[in-house]
Protein backbone atom coordinates (compact mmCIF):
# COMPACT_ATOMS: atom_id res chain seq x y z
CA UNK A 1 0.00 0.00 0.00
CA UNK A 2 3.01 2.61 0.68
CA UNK A 3 4.86 1.69 -2.07
CA UNK A 4 1.32 2.56 -4.30
CA UNK A 5 1.00 5.70 -2.78
CA UNK A 6 4.77 6.44 -3.21
CA UNK A 7 4.54 5.70 -7.02
CA UNK A 8 1.20 7.96 -7.17
CA UNK A 9 3.30 10.72 -5.52
CA UNK A 10 5.66 10.38 -8.02
CA UNK A 11 3.86 10.87 -10.32
CA UNK A 12 1.56 13.76 -9.49
CA UNK A 13 4.90 15.61 -8.94
CA UNK A 14 6.68 14.94 -12.10
CA UNK A 15 2.95 16.08 -14.01
CA UNK A 16 2.08 19.05 -11.58
CA UNK A 17 5.77 20.60 -12.37
CA UNK A 18 5.43 20.14 -16.08
CA UNK A 19 2.14 21.67 -15.67
CA UNK A 20 3.25 24.32 -13.42
CA UNK A 21 5.87 25.27 -16.71
CA UNK A 22 3.42 25.79 -19.15
CA UNK A 23 1.30 27.78 -17.16
CA UNK A 24 3.60 29.94 -15.45
CA UNK A 25 5.31 30.00 -18.41
CA UNK A 26 2.30 32.57 -20.23
CA UNK A 27 2.17 35.06 -16.95
CA UNK A 28 6.47 35.01 -16.51
CA UNK A 29 6.60 38.53 -18.60
CA UNK A 30 3.53 39.91 -16.94
CA UNK A 31 4.99 38.84 -13.61
CA UNK A 32 8.81 40.58 -14.76
CA UNK A 33 9.74 37.10 -13.90
CA UNK A 34 12.33 36.79 -17.02
CA UNK A 35 16.19 36.97 -17.77
CA UNK A 36 16.82 39.37 -20.01
CA UNK A 37 20.56 39.49 -22.36
CA UNK A 38 23.13 41.74 -21.22
CA UNK A 39 26.43 42.43 -21.09
CA UNK A 40 27.27 39.57 -18.70
CA UNK A 41 23.94 37.39 -20.25
CA UNK A 42 24.61 35.77 -23.68
CA UNK A 43 21.48 33.98 -24.01
CA UNK A 44 18.96 35.11 -26.95
CA UNK A 45 15.53 36.62 -25.95
CA UNK A 46 13.54 36.90 -22.55
CA UNK A 47 14.01 33.74 -20.60
CA UNK A 48 11.17 33.04 -17.88
CA UNK A 49 12.36 32.14 -14.41
CA UNK A 50 9.77 29.73 -13.47
CA UNK A 51 11.85 26.09 -13.72
CA UNK A 52 12.16 26.52 -9.59
CA UNK A 53 9.04 27.54 -8.89
CA UNK A 54 7.28 24.71 -10.60
CA UNK A 55 9.76 21.97 -9.44
CA UNK A 56 8.05 23.14 -6.10
CA UNK A 57 5.03 23.44 -6.54
CA UNK A 58 5.09 19.93 -8.40
CA UNK A 59 6.89 18.65 -4.89
CA UNK A 60 4.17 20.36 -2.56
CA UNK A 61 1.77 18.34 -4.34
CA UNK A 62 3.74 14.88 -4.74
CA UNK A 63 3.45 15.67 -1.02
CA UNK A 64 0.07 16.49 -0.29
CA UNK A 65 -0.62 13.15 -2.08
CA UNK A 66 1.60 11.04 -0.04
CA UNK A 67 1.01 12.11 3.45
CA UNK A 68 3.26 9.96 5.55
CA UNK A 69 5.78 12.43 6.65
CA UNK A 70 7.13 13.38 9.89
CA UNK A 71 7.50 16.89 12.05
CA UNK A 72 10.98 17.02 10.24
CA UNK A 73 9.72 16.64 6.83
CA UNK A 74 6.92 18.68 7.42
CA UNK A 75 9.47 21.98 8.80
CA UNK A 76 11.51 21.42 5.82
CA UNK A 77 8.95 21.70 3.51
CA UNK A 78 7.18 24.77 4.97
CA UNK A 79 10.44 26.77 5.21
CA UNK A 80 11.16 25.51 1.42
CA UNK A 81 8.47 27.79 0.29
CA UNK A 82 9.60 30.47 1.66
CA UNK A 83 12.84 29.75 0.22
CA UNK A 84 11.23 29.46 -2.97
CA UNK A 85 9.14 32.48 -2.88
CA UNK A 86 12.02 34.36 -1.49
CA UNK A 87 13.85 33.30 -4.72
CA UNK A 88 11.07 34.52 -6.59
CA UNK A 89 10.99 38.12 -4.95
CA UNK A 90 14.71 37.75 -5.88
CA UNK A 91 14.37 37.05 -8.92
CA UNK A 92 11.64 40.14 -9.89
CA UNK A 93 12.94 42.87 -7.48
CA UNK A 94 16.48 41.71 -6.43
CA UNK A 95 16.78 41.23 -2.82
CA UNK A 96 19.78 42.60 -0.75
CA UNK A 97 22.72 39.79 0.49
CA UNK A 98 21.84 41.07 4.50
CA UNK A 99 17.82 40.60 4.22
CA UNK A 100 18.77 37.38 1.88
CA UNK A 101 21.57 35.55 4.58
CA UNK A 102 19.02 36.99 7.47
CA UNK A 103 16.14 34.92 6.24
CA UNK A 104 17.61 31.55 5.12
CA UNK A 105 19.42 31.81 8.22
CA UNK A 106 16.01 32.52 10.06
CA UNK A 107 14.83 29.44 8.12
CA UNK A 108 17.50 26.99 9.48
CA UNK A 109 17.10 27.91 12.56
CA UNK A 110 13.42 27.22 12.42
CA UNK A 111 14.15 23.86 11.47
CA UNK A 112 16.85 23.07 14.30
CA UNK A 113 14.40 24.58 16.78
CA UNK A 114 11.48 22.74 15.52
CA UNK A 115 13.06 19.16 15.18
CA UNK A 116 16.19 18.91 17.11
CA UNK A 117 18.25 17.92 13.66
CA UNK A 118 21.55 19.51 13.28
CA UNK A 119 25.14 18.32 12.49
CA UNK A 120 26.02 17.29 15.98
CA UNK A 121 28.82 14.75 15.17
CA UNK A 122 31.13 14.36 12.09
CA UNK A 123 31.65 10.58 12.89
CA UNK A 124 34.47 8.75 14.07
CA UNK A 125 37.39 9.81 12.93
CA UNK A 126 40.96 8.58 12.93
CA UNK A 127 40.04 6.49 15.93
CA UNK A 128 38.35 9.72 17.64
CA UNK A 129 34.48 10.62 18.08
CA UNK A 130 34.23 14.11 16.67
CA UNK A 131 31.52 15.46 18.62
CA UNK A 132 30.70 19.30 17.85
CA UNK A 133 28.33 20.06 20.69
CA UNK A 134 27.22 23.40 20.61
CA UNK A 135 29.40 24.19 17.64
CA UNK A 136 27.09 22.12 15.35
CA UNK A 137 24.11 24.67 15.21
CA UNK A 138 26.62 27.22 13.35
CA UNK A 139 28.05 24.84 11.27
CA UNK A 140 25.11 23.28 9.97
CA UNK A 141 24.04 27.15 9.21
CA UNK A 142 27.47 27.28 6.87
CA UNK A 143 26.68 23.94 5.67
CA UNK A 144 22.94 24.71 4.03
CA UNK A 145 23.77 28.18 3.46
CA UNK A 146 26.97 26.71 1.75
CA UNK A 147 25.52 23.92 -0.52
CA UNK A 148 23.05 26.05 -1.40
CA UNK A 149 25.82 28.72 -2.89
CA UNK A 150 27.53 25.55 -4.64
CA UNK A 151 24.70 24.77 -6.42
CA UNK A 152 23.86 27.90 -7.31
CA UNK A 153 27.03 28.52 -8.94
CA UNK A 154 27.27 25.82 -10.79
CA UNK A 155 23.75 26.64 -12.44
CA UNK A 156 25.85 27.61 -15.70
CA UNK A 157 25.02 25.72 -18.70
CA UNK A 158 21.41 24.36 -19.67
CA UNK A 159 20.71 21.01 -17.70
CA UNK A 160 23.85 21.50 -15.49
CA UNK A 161 22.18 22.14 -11.94
CA UNK A 162 19.11 19.46 -12.58
CA UNK A 163 21.25 16.92 -13.56
CA UNK A 164 23.73 17.16 -11.10
CA UNK A 165 20.54 17.05 -8.65
CA UNK A 166 19.75 13.69 -9.71
CA UNK A 167 23.43 12.71 -9.95
CA UNK A 168 23.31 13.35 -5.85
CA UNK A 169 19.81 12.17 -5.35
CA UNK A 170 21.18 9.16 -6.92
CA UNK A 171 24.17 8.97 -5.01
CA UNK A 172 22.32 9.89 -1.49
CA UNK A 173 20.35 6.81 -1.93
CA UNK A 174 22.95 4.40 -3.02
CA UNK A 175 25.07 5.32 0.25
CA UNK A 176 22.11 5.36 2.56
CA UNK A 177 20.24 2.25 1.11
CA UNK A 178 18.78 0.23 3.35
CA UNK A 179 17.08 3.04 5.48
CA UNK A 180 13.82 3.12 7.80
CA UNK A 181 13.56 6.88 7.34
CA UNK A 182 11.12 6.74 4.23
CA UNK A 183 9.60 9.86 4.64
CA UNK A 184 13.14 11.70 3.84
CA UNK A 185 13.82 9.71 0.91
CA UNK A 186 10.13 10.20 -0.12
CA UNK A 187 11.20 13.92 -0.45
CA UNK A 188 14.42 12.92 -2.96
CA UNK A 189 12.00 10.95 -5.10
CA UNK A 190 9.75 13.90 -5.13
CA UNK A 191 12.26 16.19 -5.95
CA UNK A 192 14.10 13.91 -8.62
CA UNK A 193 10.51 13.72 -10.55
CA UNK A 194 9.49 17.07 -10.52
CA UNK A 195 13.28 18.12 -11.69
CA UNK A 196 12.67 15.77 -14.52
CA UNK A 197 9.96 17.71 -17.01
CA UNK A 198 12.08 20.76 -16.14
CA UNK A 199 15.52 19.31 -17.81
CA UNK A 200 13.26 18.12 -20.65
CA UNK A 201 12.16 21.61 -21.54
CA UNK A 202 15.41 23.45 -20.23
CA UNK A 203 17.12 21.15 -22.79
CA UNK A 204 15.23 21.85 -25.84
CA UNK A 205 13.49 18.69 -26.15
CA UNK A 206 10.19 20.08 -25.45
CA UNK A 207 8.35 23.25 -26.27
CA UNK A 208 10.27 26.84 -25.13
CA UNK A 209 13.10 26.86 -22.69
CA UNK A 210 12.94 27.83 -19.29
CA UNK A 211 15.53 28.87 -16.61
CA UNK A 212 16.17 27.54 -12.85
CA UNK A 213 15.94 31.16 -11.16
CA UNK A 214 16.88 31.37 -7.62
CA UNK A 215 14.23 29.98 -6.64
CA UNK A 216 15.12 27.19 -7.65
CA UNK A 217 18.69 26.85 -7.19
CA UNK A 218 17.82 27.71 -3.86
CA UNK A 219 15.49 25.14 -3.80
CA UNK A 220 17.76 22.22 -4.80
CA UNK A 221 20.83 23.36 -1.97
CA UNK A 222 18.60 23.32 0.75
CA UNK A 223 16.78 20.11 0.65
CA UNK A 224 20.02 18.62 -0.37
CA UNK A 225 21.55 19.82 2.33
CA UNK A 226 18.72 19.56 4.79
CA UNK A 227 18.48 15.58 3.63
CA UNK A 228 22.31 15.01 3.75
CA UNK A 229 22.18 16.36 7.50
CA UNK A 230 19.48 14.17 8.76
CA UNK A 231 20.30 11.09 7.22
CA UNK A 232 24.45 11.00 8.29
CA UNK A 233 23.05 11.98 11.81
CA UNK A 234 20.94 9.22 12.51
CA UNK A 235 22.74 5.70 13.71
CA UNK A 236 20.08 3.48 11.59
CA UNK A 237 21.13 4.81 8.42
CA UNK A 238 24.38 3.73 6.24
CA UNK A 239 25.32 7.11 5.36
CA UNK A 240 28.36 8.72 7.78
CA UNK A 241 28.86 12.47 7.62
CA UNK A 242 31.98 11.88 5.60
CA UNK A 243 29.85 9.85 2.83
CA UNK A 244 27.84 13.52 2.75
CA UNK A 245 30.80 14.81 0.74
CA UNK A 246 30.89 12.32 -1.76
CA UNK A 247 26.70 12.95 -2.84
CA UNK A 248 27.56 16.54 -3.36
CA UNK A 249 31.37 16.06 -4.80
CA UNK A 250 31.60 18.11 -8.04
CA UNK A 251 29.67 21.39 -6.16
CA UNK A 252 31.83 21.16 -3.82
CA UNK A 253 35.66 20.74 -5.39
CA UNK A 254 34.69 23.25 -7.81
CA UNK A 255 33.17 25.71 -5.44
CA UNK A 256 36.31 25.40 -2.85
CA UNK A 257 38.60 25.69 -6.16
CA UNK A 258 37.17 28.42 -7.03
CA UNK A 259 36.95 30.55 -4.05
CA UNK A 260 41.17 29.23 -3.03
CA UNK A 261 41.65 30.31 -6.81
CA UNK A 262 40.28 34.01 -6.39
CA UNK A 263 41.97 33.93 -3.12
CA UNK A 264 45.49 33.29 -3.62
CA UNK A 265 45.26 35.51 -6.97
CA UNK A 266 44.42 38.81 -3.53
CA UNK A 267 40.81 38.74 -5.00
CA UNK A 268 37.52 38.49 -2.71
CA UNK A 269 36.38 34.56 -3.04
CA UNK A 270 33.22 35.55 -4.19
CA UNK A 271 34.40 38.08 -7.26
CA UNK A 272 32.48 36.96 -10.38
CA UNK A 273 34.48 35.09 -13.41
CA UNK A 274 34.32 32.65 -16.02
CA UNK A 275 36.60 30.35 -14.14
CA UNK A 276 34.23 27.49 -12.95
CA UNK A 277 34.42 24.27 -14.21
CA UNK A 278 32.22 24.31 -17.15
CA UNK A 279 33.61 27.77 -18.18
CA UNK A 280 36.94 26.00 -18.31
CA UNK A 281 35.50 22.94 -20.17
CA UNK A 282 33.59 25.53 -22.80
CA UNK A 283 37.33 27.34 -23.16
CA UNK A 284 39.02 24.47 -24.31
CA UNK A 285 36.88 23.88 -27.00
CA UNK A 286 33.78 21.76 -25.79
CA UNK A 287 30.47 22.40 -26.89
CA UNK A 288 27.63 23.04 -24.48
CA UNK A 289 26.21 19.47 -24.58
CA UNK A 290 29.97 18.13 -24.64
CA UNK A 291 30.21 19.99 -21.75
CA UNK A 292 27.21 18.60 -19.89
CA UNK A 293 27.60 15.54 -21.00
CA UNK A 294 31.44 15.27 -19.01
CA UNK A 295 30.37 17.23 -16.23
CA UNK A 296 27.64 14.60 -15.58
CA UNK A 297 30.17 11.64 -16.13
CA UNK A 298 32.75 13.57 -13.58
CA UNK A 299 29.88 13.23 -10.95
CA UNK A 300 28.75 10.34 -11.08
CA UNK A 301 32.79 8.70 -11.16
CA UNK A 302 33.53 10.88 -8.35
CA UNK A 303 30.13 9.95 -6.55
CA UNK A 304 31.36 5.57 -7.37
CA UNK A 305 35.02 6.55 -5.87
CA UNK A 306 32.67 7.40 -2.72
CA UNK A 307 31.32 4.15 -2.46
CA UNK A 308 33.85 1.72 -3.31
CA UNK A 309 36.58 3.55 -1.07
CA UNK A 310 33.40 3.64 2.24
CA UNK A 311 33.05 -0.10 1.24
CA UNK A 312 36.53 -1.60 1.17
CA UNK A 313 38.15 1.02 3.74
CA UNK A 314 35.39 0.91 6.16
CA UNK A 315 37.04 3.83 7.55
CA UNK A 316 35.96 7.32 7.72
CA UNK A 317 39.80 8.94 8.58
CA UNK A 318 40.67 7.04 5.07
CA UNK A 319 37.32 8.13 3.52
CA UNK A 320 38.06 11.78 4.36
CA UNK A 321 41.43 11.56 3.23
CA UNK A 322 40.93 9.99 -0.15
CA UNK A 323 37.99 13.14 -0.76
CA UNK A 324 40.47 15.60 0.30
CA UNK A 325 43.15 13.89 -1.94
CA UNK A 326 40.99 14.56 -4.81
CA UNK A 327 40.44 17.89 -3.40
CA UNK A 328 44.00 18.65 -3.72
CA UNK A 329 44.44 16.91 -7.65
CA UNK A 330 41.17 19.36 -8.47
CA UNK A 331 42.02 22.25 -7.19
CA UNK A 332 45.72 21.98 -9.42
CA UNK A 333 44.19 20.72 -12.35
CA UNK A 334 42.10 23.52 -12.33
CA UNK A 335 44.06 26.47 -11.79
CA UNK A 336 46.40 25.24 -14.60
CA UNK A 337 43.93 25.15 -17.32
CA UNK A 338 42.09 28.27 -15.89
CA UNK A 339 46.11 30.17 -15.87
CA UNK A 340 46.53 28.51 -19.26
CA UNK A 341 43.22 29.76 -20.87
CA UNK A 342 44.47 33.25 -19.18
CA UNK A 343 47.12 33.42 -21.00
CA UNK A 344 45.34 32.94 -24.02
CA UNK A 345 43.17 35.27 -23.55
CA UNK A 346 45.45 37.93 -22.76
CA UNK A 347 47.55 37.67 -25.86
CA UNK A 348 44.45 37.55 -27.73
CA UNK A 349 44.11 33.56 -28.58
CA UNK A 350 41.17 32.80 -26.80
CA UNK A 351 40.52 29.01 -27.01
CA UNK A 352 36.72 30.03 -27.31
CA UNK A 353 36.65 32.61 -29.74
CA UNK A 354 39.26 31.69 -31.92
CA UNK A 355 42.47 34.12 -33.33
CA UNK A 356 39.97 36.82 -33.93
CA UNK A 357 39.20 37.46 -29.87
CA UNK A 358 41.53 40.54 -29.76
CA UNK A 359 39.96 41.82 -32.85
CA UNK A 360 36.20 41.75 -30.72
CA UNK A 361 37.69 43.32 -27.73
CA UNK A 362 38.61 46.56 -29.62
CA UNK A 363 35.79 47.14 -31.48
CA UNK A 364 34.38 49.66 -29.35
CA UNK A 365 30.72 50.13 -29.62
CA UNK A 366 30.15 47.11 -30.93
CA UNK A 367 27.29 45.12 -29.68
CA UNK A 368 27.30 42.14 -31.22
CA UNK A 369 27.71 38.98 -29.51
CA UNK A 370 30.05 36.41 -30.69
CA UNK A 371 28.24 33.94 -33.24
CA UNK A 372 29.99 31.51 -31.10
CA UNK A 373 28.34 32.63 -27.89
CA UNK A 374 24.87 32.98 -29.78
CA UNK A 375 25.45 28.78 -30.29
CA UNK A 376 25.40 28.08 -27.13
CA UNK A 377 21.88 29.46 -25.98
CA UNK A 378 22.79 31.49 -23.51
CA UNK A 379 25.90 29.71 -21.83
CA UNK A 380 27.63 31.94 -19.51
CA UNK A 381 24.85 34.01 -18.99
CA UNK A 382 25.14 36.27 -15.25
CA UNK A 383 22.71 38.52 -13.70
CA UNK A 384 22.60 41.57 -12.89
CA UNK A 385 24.93 43.43 -10.06
CA UNK A 386 23.34 43.03 -6.56
CA UNK A 387 20.85 39.72 -8.02
CA UNK A 388 22.42 36.43 -6.46
CA UNK A 389 21.07 33.23 -4.73
CA UNK A 390 22.71 32.36 -1.25
CA UNK A 391 24.32 34.59 0.84
CA UNK A 392 27.10 36.18 -1.62
CA UNK A 393 24.56 36.84 -4.49
CA UNK A 394 25.80 40.47 -5.34
CA UNK A 395 29.39 39.17 -5.50
CA UNK A 396 28.55 35.86 -7.87
CA UNK A 397 26.66 36.09 -10.40
CA UNK A 398 25.51 32.69 -12.20
CA UNK A 399 23.38 31.82 -14.76
CA UNK A 400 19.54 30.35 -13.50
CA UNK A 401 18.29 28.07 -16.03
Amino acid sequence: MQELRLLLGVMVAACTSAAGIVAMRRFALALGLVDRPDQRKQHLGEVPLVGGLAIFTGMLAGAVCYGVFDGFERSLLGTAAVLALLGALDDRFGLSVRDRLLIQTIAILTVIASTGVYIHTLGHIFGHDVVLGWLGVPMTVLAVIGLVNAFNMMDGIDGLAGSLTLVSIAAVILFASPTPLRGVIMLLALLAAATLPYLVVNLGFVGGKVFLGDAGSTLIGYLLAWVLIRLSQMPETHLSPVDVLWCVALPVLDTLAVMYRRMRAGQSPFKPDRGHIHHILQGAGLGPRATLAALVVLAVGLASIGAIVSGVAHSAGVNLAVFCLILGVYMTTVMRLWLRQEAHRQSGLDPQRGIGAKAISTGAGRSAVPADLVAQGGEGRGRAAGHKTGAYRAAEQPDHR
